[in-house]
């Protein structure tokens, strides 16, 4: 047998041998027979390392080093789920749910406490995994996915789509690595979703490997591939392709057995081998899904119910008032440091002046601290049996702490507010929010350069970012040659940002980022919309009386204008460049139409077919319904095809389809 078989041979075999025991934990022979075919690759690979390919069984140790991780945007975003912490909350969802569309079957699952990736295939082959990162864009982390044993790198039928799930720790694993951290005086993780995230971000691969990560998947950005008509399908589907899914699922009929899924794991959670952190519940139908849609954040058909907080006492030495960008005072408590749910607190969040006054919150106070959602540290009530005699009620301050500038409270509002134009405070936060990723997106411009600037008094507002030199910022702490160019390109290279970027840099008050898309894909530049009357934009369906009272508002102020102008002089770009739904024209057979593909198809990829008909204006959805206006079928087409048939949609097979295409091409 040549080298070129052989090495084939050890592919299939050790493919095998690792699917049996990391995804059906069934091994058919023991660890040193995989170990042993193994290394005869590895030395195979490194005699003649032509013949290493990328899906190589050897990649699972890991390689080379990586210097940094690439940002890369999601082909569609990694949106988060909404939260349910009680019952009450999940019964609000089930309505929710019915009123949209009726009865309907829910997937329950559980919630893997670990680190939301994105896996990639191409052909059948593992070509990139990225982190979650803002949801919009993730961090590639592709060598270090490949250390995952149960990660297939290639599928058991060629093809292309994505698939996301949550990366973990398993407990076994995070003992044996914190034990390691010790024995070597290190400080140790403090939890296994901690150690996932920090090993998925080590440079070195290699590091990665040794860490024995897990993986669960759990659903599929674009079903077009697939023949599934439900999440239970799609789980199975991916069962079926060489997945690892989490078997401990179960389609449930009613909310109240939605309840008693919950109640099962909230008592058994202790007895698996990894840690939960709620239960995620689906509607199970994806027909279901498509025709409840999406929030900016969230989809409408799923739900995580997150288990109880841990909470814990401890003392509240003081309150810190800080002031937002909008000029809001928030208070925060400073807490005698206490181990909560996986990490120390120091630091709890009060909200604002009337949360205070109704849990009588007092500074030395003993306190009950907890983790809303198990991430954001809160204070849930005070132990009054141990509150010193002399303790005295917490007055707000009448005056901002940063500027001076009497506060005050808007009418239906419960924030106390800083209404100084030029206080400190605001300013610094105002550049920190224009300079995010989500707006100007200036890599490198950090909070703490951000404040050394405005200290330095080098900038006082968003235009004199773009009027700073190298020489400025040599000056600073910690500034180096290498840095200040890199930072400089950084600046330059945001002047081409699209104007919905700039929209919402420039932080006005109840525009978000959905709205400044909206905005500026209506109205192309910021002269138009610096023009824009309030009766104009509550025309607008994403726009509200508020949105549009504020941003007239703001637009009409003259050291705005003048703000805007100096940007402009200094080449900050002041239009829309980013891709209109109208400039996909389409094709009149196609324009606005919903269409469904279903069955294999022998000429084109799904993934092709659905790029081509989105070109020419259509939508491709997952699910036959009453709108789906055509469905292309392939071979071995199965329920979709029968309910296309029985609601009498127009169906064409793959030749009626390539006909269209060759006639329109």
């Amino acid at each position: 047998m040549d080298l070129k078989a052989r090495v084939r041979v050890l592919h299939e075999r050790l493919h095998q041998y690792n699917y049996e025991y990391h995804v059906l934990d069934n091994p058919s022979v023991p660890d040193s027979e995989y170990d042993k075919l193994l290394h005869e690759l590895i030395e195979i690979e490194s005699q003649h390392p032509e013949l290493k390919a990328a899906d190589s069984p050897t990649v699972r140790v890991g390689g080379e080093a990586q210097s940094t991780f690439e940002k890369v945007r999601h082909d569609t975003p990694m949106l988060s789920l909404s939260n349910a912490f009680n019952e009450t909350d999940l019964r609000r969802f089930d309505q929710r749910v019915r009123d949209a569309v009726g009865e309907v079957e829910y997937m329950c699952e559980l919630k893997i406490d670990g680190l939301a990736v994105s896996l990639k295939y191409v052909d059948g082959r593992f070509v990139q995994g990225l982190t979650r990162g803002d949801g919009t864009t993730g961090e590639d982390i592709t060598e270090n996915l490949k250390t995952i044993h149960a990660i297939p790198l290639t599928l058991k039928e060629p093809i292309s789509f994505e698939v996301r799930g949550e990366a973990y720790m398993p407990r076994q694993s995070f003992l044996r690595l914190n034990d390691e951290k010790e024995k070597k005086g290190e400080q140790p993780f403090a939890n296994p979703r901690n150690a996932a995230a920090g090993s998925l971000r080590q440079l070195d691969s290699k590091l990665a490997a040794a860490r024995k990560l897990d993986i669960f998947l759990y659903s599929i950005n674009d079903f077009t591939e697939l023949d599934a008509t439900s999440q239970s399908e799609a789980l199975a589907e991916l069962d079926q392709l060489g997945f690892k899914t989490n078997p401990e699922r179960m389609n449930v009929k009613t909310i109240d057995d939605v309840l008693a899924y919950i109640d099962k794991w909230t008592s058994e959670r202790d007895t698996l081998s990894y840690d939960i952190d709620g239960i995620v519940i689906k509607v199970n139908a994806i027909e279901h899904q498509e025709e409840m849609g999406f929030t900016q954040k969230s989809p409408r058909w799923a739900i995580a119910y997150k288990f109880p907080a841990e909470e814990v006492v401890t003392t509240l030495e003081d309150i810190e008032l800080s002031i937002g960008r909008t000029g809001v005072v928030t208070p925060t408590a400073i807490l005698t440091p206490v181990h909560v749910a996986g990490t120390t607190v120091s630091r709890a969040s009060l909200h604002n002046e009337d949360l205070i006054h109704e849990r009588d919150i007092r500074i030395g106070d003993h306190v009950v601290v907890k983790k809303a959602g198990d991430i954001i540290p809160e204070v849930v009530k005070v132990i009054l049996d141990r509150r010193s005699d002399d303790a005295q009620p917490y007055r707000m301050p009448t005056h901002c702490p940063s500027c001076g500038h009497e506060l005050v409270r808007i009418e239906g509002e419960v924030a106390l507010r800083c209404i100084n134009p030029k206080c400190q405070a605001q300013l610094i936060e105002g550049l920190k929010h224009f300079v995010s990723r989500q707006a100007m997106n200036i890599d490198g411009l950090g909070t703490k350069i951000i404040e050394q600037l405005y200290h330095h008094h080098l900038i006082k507002d968003v235009a004199d970012i773009f009027y700073l030199e190298k020489n400025d910022l040599l000056p600073l702490e910690r500034m180096g040659e290498k840095k200040a160019d890199n930072l400089i390109k950084a600046i330059e290279k945001s002047k081409s940002q699209s104007l919905e970027h700039l929209l919402f840099g420039l932080g006005i008050r109840h525009l978000g980022v959905k709205a400044s898309q909206v905005l500026a894909e209506k109205y192309d530049t910021m002269e138009r919309l610096m023009q824009v009357t309030e009766a104009e934009l509550v025309e607008i369906y994403d726009v509200g009386e508020k949105l549009a009272q504020s941003f007239v508002t703001y637009m009409s102020n003259e050291d705005i204008q003048k703000l805007i102008q100096k940007m402009s002089q200094h080449h900050v770009n002041m239009t829309y460049t980013g891709q209109k739904s109208s400039q996909i024209d389409g094709h009149p057979d196609f324009k606005n139409k919903t269409v469904v593909l279903t069955g294999k198809l022998e000429q084109m990829t799904r993934t092709e077919a659905s790029q081509w008909l989105k070109n020419h204006g259509a939508k491709v959805t997952s699910s036959v319904t009453k709108s789906t206006d055509l469905v292309i079928a392939g071979k071995d087409a199965g329920s979709k095809l029968t309910k296309a048939e029985t609601l009498g949609t127009p169906i064409w097979n793959e030749q009626d389809f390539i006909d269209k295409q060759n006639e329109i091409n």
